[in-house]
C-alpha cells in the first residue's frame, strides 16, 4: 500500500490512518482496509461503508428507536424490570472486570512494555499537551462530572449519615460499605471516597486498556482503527469475517447507548437550567427540542473534523469548565475544598478495596444500583472514547500514555468533585440548601453570580454534549466503514442523527430507567468482548520494539 504525506509532513496510508514511522511490527496479512465497503454516491451522497457492519447496527438501533418511541407505556416497565435483573445479578461481574482492566493498566506502567511508542520508534505527537490532555477530558465524562458534581457527592453523604436500615433481613438504605451513621466527618469521607471511586482510576482504567489496544493494533500494526483488530492475535484471519462483525456490531451498540445514555442526562440538565434561569417548561418537549438544535450544532462540527471541530469545541469546554471551578473554590467553603482535597484523595485510597470488593456485599442498592450501573456506563463507553483517544496518543510511549490517561483525569475529577461536592455539602449542614431543580443549579444559587454562573453551567452542558455527540459520531463512522478514519462526512452526519433519536426515544420512553437499562445491557456482553482483548493487547505490545 503507497503512503502519502498529511499536511503535517507525516507519512500516512491511503486510507487515512498514518503509517509507523521508524522500526514497528506490522502484521502481515492479505486484507486491505476498506476492501469489504461499499463505496457509492445515492442520489450524489458519497458513502464509503462496511456493509454487513453497517446495514446491522442501522436496522436493529432504529427499530429500536420506533419500538420505544411506539409503545412508551410497555417498554418503561420492560426497562426497569432489566436494569433491577442485571445489576441484581451481574454485580459482581463489572466490579471484578473494571478491577481486571485498572491492574492491567497500572502493571503495563511499570514493565518493559511501557517502551514500546504508539505509531513507531520514530513517531512524534500528533498534539501538544495542553490540547491532549483537554480532549481527553471532554470526551471522557463532561457531561456526567456537570450531572453528578453536586448530586453525587451529598447523595452518598446523606445516605452514610443516615446509617443502616433494613427489612427481612436485607439493606434498604442506599450508603456505601457499612455508612456512618450519625458523624458527620466520617459520613463525608465515605460519601467522597465513594463519588471519587466512581470517576477515578476505574473508568480511566477501562478507557486506557482499550485507547492502547486500538492504538498499538492500527498505529504499530497497521491494522484498521476498529474493535476487531485488536482480536487478531487471537481470532488471526477470521478477525476480517463474521467473528469480527460481530464485534464490531456490538461496539456500535454499546458506543450508541452508553452516549444517549451521556447525552438524555446533559438534555435533563440543561433543560433545568434553563428553567431556573430563564422560565422555559421544563417538559419532554423542552427536551426533544434542546435535543435537535444541539445535534444540529453537532454536525456542523463534524463537519470541520478533530483537529478543527472537537479540538477548539474540546479547549473551549475546558476553559469554560475550570473558570466555573475556580468560581466554585474561591467563592465557596474555599478551606473546606483546600483540605479536602487531599484528605478526600486519602480517604479514597484507604477504602478502594473495600469499594472494589465484587464479591460479599452487604450494600447491594449502593454497590448494584450505583456501582454497577457506572462501570457498564463506562465500558458502553469504551470503544468510543478508546477509539478517540487513540486517534490523538500516536506518538506517545505506553507508559507515558497509561500515566497521562489514568491519573491526569483522575486527579481532575477528584477536585472537581471535591470542590462542588463540598459546596453543595456545606449548604446542606448550613441549611441553605433549597429548591427541587438540579442540585447543580440549586448550588450555584446559594453563591454570587447566580445567574452569570447558571448560564456558564448550561453553555458548558450543551458544549460537551457537542463534543460528545461529535466524537461518538467518529467513532462509530469509522467502525461502521471497515476501520477508515476518513470517510464521507455525510455518514458521520447520519450517525450524529441517530445519537439524538436514541436519546430522545430512551427519554420518552421510560425516563432515567431507560437510560440506565440500556447502558447495562450493552455493556454486559461488551465487558466479556473487553476482557478477552487484555490478553490479545499483552501479545500484541510482546511483539513491539522498545524505546531505549
Amino acid at each position: 500500500m503507497a503512503d502519502n504525506e498529511n499536511a503535517n509532513g507525516k507519512p500516512e496510508a491511503s486510507e487515512g490512518i498514518p503509517a509507523p514511522e521508524g522500526a514497528a511490527n506490522l502484521i502481515d496479512t492479505d486484507y486491505v482496509i476498506g476492501q469489504d465497503n461499499i463505496s457509492a454516491s445515492p442520489m450524489g451522497i458519497d458513502v464509503d461503508l462496511h456493509g454487513k457492519v453497517f446495514a446491522v447496527s442501522s436496522i436493529v438501533v432504529l427499530f429500536f428507536v420506533i419500538i420505544t418511541l411506539a409503545l412508551q407505556e410497555q417498554v418503561a416497565p420492560l426497562f426497569s424490570a432489566t436494569f433491577s435483573f442485571l445489576t441484581g445479578n451481574m454485580a459482581w461481574f463489572f466490579l471484578l472486570a473494571a478491577n481486571i482492566f485498572v491492574l492491567l493498566s497500572v502493571v503495563l506502567i511499570f514493565t518493559p512494555l511501557g517502551k514500546v511508542r504508539i505509531g513507531g520508534m520514530d513517531a512524534k505527537p500528533d498534539f501538544s499537551y495542553a490540547g491532549w490532555f483537554a480532549m481527553l477530558f471532554a470526551a471522557g465524562m463532561g457531561i456526567g462530572l456537570m450531572y453528578f458534581g453536586v448530586s453525587e457527592p451529598m447523595d452518598h453523604f446523606q445516605a452514610a449519615l443516615g446509617g443502616i436500615s433494613s427489612e427481612g433481613g436485607a439493606r434498604t438504605d442506599w450508603a456505601p460499605l457499612g455508612a456512618a451513621e450519625g458523624d458527620e466527618a466520617g459520613a463525608l469521607a465515605l460519601g467522597m471516597a465513594a463519588t471519587i471511586f466512581h470517576w477515578g482510576l476505574h473508568p480511566w482504567g477501562i478507557y486506557a486498556v482499550v485507547a492502547l489496544s486500538l492504538a498499538i493494533f492500527s498505529f504499530n500494526k497497521g491494522l484498521p482503527l476498529t474493535m476487531r483488530s485488536i482480536f487478531y492475535p487471537i481470532l488471526g484471519e477470521r478477525v476480517w469475517g463474521w467473528p469480527g462483525h460481530v464485534i464490531d456490531i456490538l461496539a456500535v451498540f454499546a458506543t450508541l447507548f452508553g452516549l444517549a445514555t451521556s447525552l438524555g442526562l446533559g438534555a435533563q440538565q440543561a433543560t433545568n437550567g434553563l428553567n431556573d434561569l430563564f422560565g422555559i417548561p421544563d417538559t419532554n418537549v423542552t427536551m426533544v427540542l434542546l435535543i435537535v438544535a444541539i445535534t444540529i450544532v453537532a454536525i456542523g462540527s463534524i463537519t470541520l473534523g478533530v483537529d478543527k471541530g472537537v479540538q477548539r469545541l474540546s479547549q473551549l469546554n475546558m476553559g469554560l469548565a475550570f473558570l466555573l471551578l475556580a468560581f466554585v473554590i474561591i467563592v465557596g467553603p474555599t478551606l473546606m475544598i483546600a483540605t479536602g482535597f487531599f484528605k478526600n484523595l486519602g480517604h479514597y485510597l484507604a477504602y478502594l478495596p473495600a469499594l472494589s470488593n465484587p464479591f460479599g456485599r452487604e450494600d447491594a442498592n449502593f454497590s448494584q444500583g450505583w456501582t454497577a450501573f457506572y462501570w457498564a456506563w463506562w465500558i458502553s463507553w469504551s470503544p468510543f472514547v478508546g477509539m478517540f483517544i487513540a486517534r490523538v496518543s500516536r506518538g506517545r510511549t505506553v507508559r507515558e500514555f497509561l500515566i497521562a490517561v489514568l491519573l491526569v483525569p483522575s486527579l481532575v475529577s477528584v477536585l472537581w468533585m471535591t470542590s462542588f461536592g463540598s459546596a453543595g455539602i456545606s449548604q446542606l449542614l448550613a441549611g441553605t440548601f433549597e429548591g427541587e431543580a438540579d442540585a447543580l443549579f440549586v448550588m450555584l444559587a446559594g453563591l454570587p453570580l447566580t445567574e452569570i454562573t447558571s448560564f456558564i453551567a448550561i453553555v458548558l452542558v450543551i458544549v460537551f454534549f457537542i463534543t460528545s455527540s461529535d466524537s461518538g459520531s467518529l467513532v462509530i463512522d469509522s467502525i461502521t466503514a471497515g476501520g477508515k478514519v476518513d470517510a464521507p462526512k455525510p455518514q458521520r452526519i447520519f450517525w450524529a442523527i441517530i445519537e439524538g433519536a436514541i436519546a430522545i426515544g430512551l427519554l420518552i420512553g421510560g425516563g432515567l430507567a431507560a437510560l440506565q437499562a440500556a447502558v447495562i445491557s450493552t455493556g454486559l456482553p461488551f465487558t466479556l468482548v473487553l476482557l478477552v482483548g487484555c490478553y490479545a493487547i499483552i501479545k500484541g505490545l510482546m511483539s513491539e520494539p522498545r524505546v531505549r
